[in-house]
């Protein structure tokens, strides 16, 4: 079974660590004034891996923080994700570039497939599709639209061009602390054989125990973002509960 890992959240936004609550732009948040800082704290903290978004990237449908993910990177011996604002191949070189470890692609993967597909044969494993759903259906442009496209058949569509890592996001519950959606993330892990990674509604150690509970062998982890910094739990806690898959 794929050990299940807890992946620490930072969102990037005019240089500071915010959240945003369902993704709304005038809903923020501010927990740091200094991304870097916040990386090496989740380390300390026992962090396996980072995610990292670049929320200006996903509005502006550019990447816009470069530079200071790159110093992230630097600054923490830990793989880092980082999603936002991913349209063009050199958008993603950029960010493989400066020492990412896997880029998320979200509204390219929905509107241009046979780009994604050229990205998997060129980075590999170091391509993955952020899948961003609301009652099933996917969003796009930084949650701004929804299509008509369901999260699983966009799903099942990455993974057959080769994708070896799908981030599911349940738009409703980011942010809320209201709990996973786990039955959408049962639904997609049960149509794919690559990778599945939860996000989203993540408030307790018992929401990361329902889903390791799911028994899914493709779930590989959650990410978890205001739940850390309104310390409803501590990473230790949430990396303890993310064990409890690997001894079943």
């Amino acid at each position: 079974m794929t050990a299940f890992t807890i992946y620490p959240a930072i969102d990037l936004r005019n240089g500071r660590c915010v959240r945003l609550l369902q993704g709304r732009a005038e809903a923020e948040t501010v927990y740091g004034e200094d991304p870097v800082a916040m990386a090496r704290h989740w380390q300390d903290e026992g962090a396996k891996v980072l995610h990292v978004v670049d929320l200006d990237g996903a509005f502006e449908g550019r990447p816009a923080q470069v530079e200071l993910i790159g110093r992230m990177a630097a600054a923490v011996d830990l793989p880092v994700q980082v999603g936002g604002g991913l349209r063009t191949d050199e958008d993603v070189k950029s960010l493989l570039d400066a020492g990412v470890s896997r880029a998320i692609l979200g509204t390219r993967a929905w509107q241009d497939p046979d780009s994604l597909a050229r990205l998997v044969e060129r980075f590999g494993d170091a391509i993955a599709v952020g899948i961003d759903a609301r009652d099933g259906k996917v969003q796009i442009k930084g949650w701004t639209e929804t299509t008509d496209v369901t999260a699983v058949d966009l799903a099942k569509k990455a993974a057959a061009l080769g994708v070896a890592t799908l981030i599911v996001t349940d738009t409703a519950t980011d942010g809320m602390l209201t709990g996973v959606n786990a039955a959408a993330m049962a639904a997609v892990c049960d149509v794919v054989r690559c990778n599945v990674i939860a996000s989203g509604g993540v408030a307790s150690v018992q929401d990361v125990e329902t889903l390791v509970a799911l028994g899914r062998d493709n779930l590989a982890g959650a990410i978890v973002g205001k739940a850390l910094y309104e310390k409803r739990a501590t990473l230790a806690e949430l990396n303890t509960a993310a064990q409890g898959d690997s001894a079943k």
